[in-house]
């Protein structure tokens, strides 16, 4: 299995941009779908962006985020544009082998990565 870790959180202020990666150590990478998942305290884990194995197809629940990969590099990226406080969370990597953008859900994916924390604070 593919083991992944997370980086590019921190601390900005309200209207800055963030862009995470998610890193994907091992075999087969490119046979996952990948999806960015946040969760902030009490409250439930949710979706934030996912891409398809293969087709290229992406889904995000705002049009502020933006979701990429760099299969050379075993490395999917999370653009977070405009930021506001209520986007403060830990960010979530996870895979799923021979997955579609369009179901982009947490319980639909197999394996996480540690995540990462997004704070938007003045």
């Amino acid at each position: 299995q593919v083991h992944l870790v997370e980086s590019g959180g921190g601390l900005v202020q309200p209207g800055e941009s963030l862009r995470l990666s998610c890193a994907g150590f091992g075999p087969r990478f490119d046979d996952y779908a990948v999806g960015w998942f946040r969760q902030a305290p009490g409250k439930e884990r949710e979706a934030v962006s996912c891409i398809s194995t293969s087709d290229g197809q992406t889904y995000s629940v705002n049009a502020r985020f933006t979701i990429s990969r760099h299969n050379a590099n075993k490395t999917v990226s999370l653009q977070l544009n405009v930021l506001n406080p209520e986007d403060t969370a830990v960010y979530y990597c996870a895979v799923r082998l021979w997955g579609s953008a369009k179901v982009c859900y947490p319980e639909a994916y197999d394996t996480w990565g540690q995540g990462t924390q997004v704070t938007v604070s003045s």
